[in-house]
């Protein structure tokens, strides 16, 4: 049998440092994003409920696939077991150090965005 891998995603998001597990990351198909699939939570049995992560369950609960912009990504890390998915604040000196990385505003056919 195969082991299917897990992710870690870590990604800013309204100044907040979003860390999510998902069993599927890859290019997307919109430029400039990562599509993010097959999200993952830990087990529903525990009886310690993690407010973090309860919140990120429902702000995620309906989702099939999201997409995270490339200059939002942290980092992506394959692990070998899941994590605890949550929310943490951006710290204050962070914040002013944060660049946005430059994209290509040209389009895969060749298009460069100029006016026809």
């Amino acid at each position: 049998m195969l082991e299917q891998s897990i992710y870690r995603i870590n990604f800013i998001n309204h100044g907040k440092v979003y860390e999510i597990y998902a069993s599927h990351v890859g290019a997307s198909d919109m430029l400039g994003f990562i599509e993010v699939s097959h999200l993952q939570f830990g087990e529903k049995s525990s009886v310690v409920l993690d407010p973090g992560e309860e919140s990120l369950k429902n702000e995620f609960k309906r989702v099939k696939r999201t997409y995270i912009p490339l200059h939002a990504v942290i980092r992506i890390d394959e692990v070998e077991k899941l994590g605890h998915s949550k929310i943490t604040e951006l710290p204050e000196e962070s914040k002013d150090n944060v660049t946005a990385f430059p994209l290509f505003t040209s389009k895969p056919d060749g298009d460069h965005g100029a006016p026809s």
